[in-house]
């Protein structure tokens, strides 16, 4: 075979010189190179120095090499056309013979298709007239070419990382409105389903696993709207009645279309609601959707208590009763109260299980829950003429049969056919038939069985309460006595005490009487305060507040008053502890209703006291006025009235005489320190308070105390007062005291101004009434200014608010730009 002639590889052909006058760039080719920006970074990265070296690096390389190749190149296109012709690879001058070893002589020529000669030729150096590098320079040319792509990829990165922010800000802007426009579809989809399922609930039902399937998305917003959606889906195509599924033997037998297509409906809507369900309960326990899964709990069990599943429904609503959030512990608390007050939804049977699960809540949780957990029982309802309607009910059916029989008699010895007999007992005997189905029949709930339920309430209930008297005591008897001036170790806290007693209070006519005993033991230790009944002094263990204390005995008072037939128990001890928490009491730390209350019940619904007695109370209570507000004292004073008015020998207090009253007793000095009002002497002092009160800053309780001054010691019916301390220290709160307030301060301003425009006419003595003029119109302008204002500042409030969102939401989108920019 021929060997292939070495070929010269020549530059390329230059392109047609244009003025720079003449190149025109339309705006289709600036938006393309724009548009294809990454790919023309090739060329800002093209070694040119490396190209124009390559290009002019030849043999005779002078000033004009180009000009030479390319008339070489032309020779050499000259010359193709001979070797076309001939065959031959290289000029005639060098187209010598050559003779092998053979002795055979051949010219320089290859067929164009011998791979053989094609690989040699690719072998021999192409361009005779290239210069050949040496080592060093070929070393020195490839460490070069190393630095240049180096510095070439340096250059890349840079444009790459100054092109990456535009990029990864196009690519969120893109991930925005995808995420966006999916999300505006969900809810689109959300909306048409529930429109369609409201407007025709069984032709549509198999919609419902699907939206279902929506609300288990992973986008929180669409969970919630998926669930709130549901939640109103439920509450209007849910049935008024338990949903039972056919049996397997139901299902064999042959029904109408009608009939199959209800048993689809309520098998779909129940699948589905459990489904739902469940869903609910899975999210109660997570802290994002706990608010919205409680709140759908609540509605769905305040809507439907009668339908299937309501053991769900009840045991987590009442699981939350007790929650530490606000919100959550309301919702929890009002759908409870609902249930209570509105059985006819479920016919009482909600309440049991309801009642059953608070009591094993309290027992779990050892008592220590929130309050509102027990308060609720305060709603419970319960019909005291049950028992009473039933003994009515039995006997008029025992005075009927009587008077049947009598009449059957009667009329047996005037009838003479036994046949007319027969058949009018067989009338009345159908007739008692057809009353009892029709009772079966009737919607109304059997007397039993509502007393059943009640009774079942009730033991509930007053296990609950005595659950919590029981923790009550042992904490008491387990808290060490503390040792005079030293401080008492810490106990553990009560916070469902007060619902307990006020329970207690307002069923106190529904305890059973085996429990009366016990009950008021425990009360007169709980009032004491401490876990010897006997010992009241200074030196207990206090570890109950004063409002406690004094709801005890409220409590005590009240069962005792409702059983009086059937109790006989001494209350002296607890007008003791009444005596000593008076002078414990602290306005700003303990409630002042409650004090009220115990004062209108203990004092003055009380029919008569002893003397001794009511003098102390009255004098302690007339201290107590000069030391708290306005309406704690006017609540005191009411009481003193009202005590002085039943107790005309009390009155003697009032006198001025040097050794104090009249009637001193067997005591003749006051000792106002005593623990025992039977013991403190008050007889033998005067009410030098009331002198103090009559000069009191409130008009009211000025007015009063001089009324109680002026009251006489004759022997004369006076008519008791209509208010109570309870009503007097309602119209005293702290309402009435802040229009007294601004009320004063008008007077004196306009007191001010009278002594300025002239002489001040002296008003008559005794006189309390203050006239006072306003003009309406000014006041309604003055009082629309200040609500603008207020409405502004709201306005303005809010509007920060939402600058200090969106502020924050910019702070985190740069924060995540920087990030992606490290991570890259």
């Amino acid at each position: 075979m021929g060997k292939k002639k070495d070929r010269i590889v020549l530059p390329p052909e230059l392109p047609p010189e244009i003025p720079d006058e003449e190149v025109e760039v339309s705006d289709d080719d600036l938006q393309f190179v724009k548009e294809n920006r990454a790919y023309a970074s090739l060329l800002s990265t093209l070694d040119t120095r490396s190209i124009t070296k390559h290009v002019t690096r030849v043999a005779d390389a002078k000033d004009d090499a180009l000009e030479k190749l390319y008339e070489k190149r032309m020779q050499k296109n000259a010359l193709k056309k001979e070797k076309e012709e001939t065959g031959l690879q290289v000029d005639r001058v060098d187209a010598l013979p050559i003779k092998t070893l053979d002795g055979k002589i051949h010219y320089r020529t290859v067929l164009e298709n011998d791979p053989s000669e094609e690989r040699t030729g690719e072998n021999v150096k192409k361009d005779k007239g290239m210069v050949k590098l040496t080592k060093a320079e070929k070393r020195a040319k490839l460490k070069k070419m190393r630095k240049d792509a180096k510095q070439q990829g340096k250059e890349v990165a840079k444009a790459e990382v100054e092109e990456t922010p535009q990029a990864a800000v196009l690519a969120e802007v893109k991930e925005d409105l995808t995420a966006e426009e999916a999300f505006e579809s969900k809810k689109h989809k959300l909306a048409e389903l529930g429109n369609a399922l409201l407007t025709d609930p069984e032709s549509n039902i198999k919609f419902l696993k699907e939206m279902v399937q929506i609300s288990k998305d992973n986008d929180d917003t669409i969970v919630k709207l998926g669930l709130l959606s549901l939640l109103a889906v439920f509450k209007d195509i849910v049935p008024g009645y338990r949903i039972r599924l056919p049996t397997e033997k139901e299902l064999d037998m042959k029904v109408s279309k009608t009939v199959r297509k209800m048993r689809y409906y309520e098998s779909t809507l129940l699948s589905a609601y459990k489904a739902y369900l469940q869903r609910l309960v899975a999210l109660e326990k997570k802290p994002l959707f706990q608010h919205v899964a409680v709140r759908c709990i609540c509605s769905l069990l305040d809507a439907n208590p009668h339908f299937n599943f309501r053991e769900s429904l009840l045991d987590a609503t009442v699981r939350n009763i007790s929650s530490p959030n606000d919100a959550i512990r309301k919702l929890c608390c009002s759908t409870i109260n609902s249930l209570f007050a509105n059985e006819g939804k479920h016919g009482g049977e909600v309440t049991v299980e309801a009642v059953r699960l608070i009591a094993d809540h309290v027992k779990a949780h050892n008592c220590q829950m929130h309050p509102d957990s027990v308060d609720v029982f305060l709603s419970l309802s319960f019909d005291e003429d049950l028992v009473m309607a039933k003994r009515i009910e039995d006997d008029q059916k025992f005075k009927n049969k009587k008077s049947k029989k009598r009449k059957n008699l009667e009329a047996s010895n005037q009838l003479e056919n036994d046949r007319k007999k027969s058949k009018k007992e067989m009338i009345s005997k159908t007739r008692e038939e057809v009353e009892a189905d029709y009772k079966a029949a009737s919607l109304a709930p059997d007397v039993m069985e509502k007393k059943q339920m009640q009774t079942e309430t009730l033991s509930a209930v007053f296990e609950t309460y005595f659950r919590i008297l029981k923790k009550t005591m042992q904490s008491i008897g387990a808290r060490p006595e503390a040792n005079a001036g030293a401080l008492s170790a810490a106990v553990e806290p009560l916070p469902l005490l007060a619902p307990c007693l006020k329970g207690l209070a307002k069923f106190s006519h529904l305890i059973d009487l085996d429990f009366m005993g016990d009950l008021m033991n425990h009360l007169r230790v709980l009032a004491s305060g401490s876990s010897n009944s006997g010992n009241t002094s200074d030196k207990c263990s206090k570890c109950l507040t004063v409002s406690e204390r004094l709801q005890c005995c409220i409590v005590a008072f009240k069962v005792m008053r409702n059983n009086l037939d059937a109790l006989n128990v001494d209350l002296q001890d607890f007008f003791l502890h009444l005596y000593n928490l008076v002078l414990e009491y602290r306005p700003g730390r303990d409630q002042g209703e409650v004090l009220a209350e115990a004062l209108k019940i203990m004092l003055c619904d009380d029919k008569q006291h002893d003397m001794q007695k009511t003098a102390a109370f009255i004098k302690r209570l007339a201290t107590l006025s000069l030391c708290v507000g306005s309406a704690d004292s006017m609540a005191a004073l009411v009481t003193v009235k009202h005590l002085l008015q039943k107790n005309v020998k009390c009155r003697n207090l009032l006198e001025n005489d040097i050794g104090g009253g009249s009637v001193s007793g067997t005591i003749h000095k006051y000792l106002p320190y005593s623990t025992d009002p039977n013991l403190s002497g008050a007889l033998a002092s005067v009410l030098w308070e009331l002198n103090l009160l009559s000069s009191h800053y409130h008009p009211a309780i000025s007015t009063l105390a001089s009324g109680i001054s002026s009251m006489s010691t004759a022997n004369n019916q006076v008519l008791l007062s209509k208010s109570s301390p309870q009503q007097a220290f309602k119209e005293m709160s702290l309402d009435q005291e802040l229009c007294f307030t601004q009320q004063s301060d008008s007077i004196k301003l306009n007191n001010k101004k009278r002594r300025a425009n002239g002489p001040a006419i002296s008003p008559s003595i005794g006189s309390t009434t203050v006239t006072n003029s306003f003009d309406d119109n000014e006041l309604k302008r003055k009082l629309c200014s200040h609500f603008m204002v207020l409405h502004d500042i709201k306005e303005n409030e809010r509007l920060r608010k939402e600058l200090d969102r969106t502020t924050l939401s910019l702070q985190l989108y740069e924060q995540y730009k920087k990030r992606s920019k490290q991570s890259r």
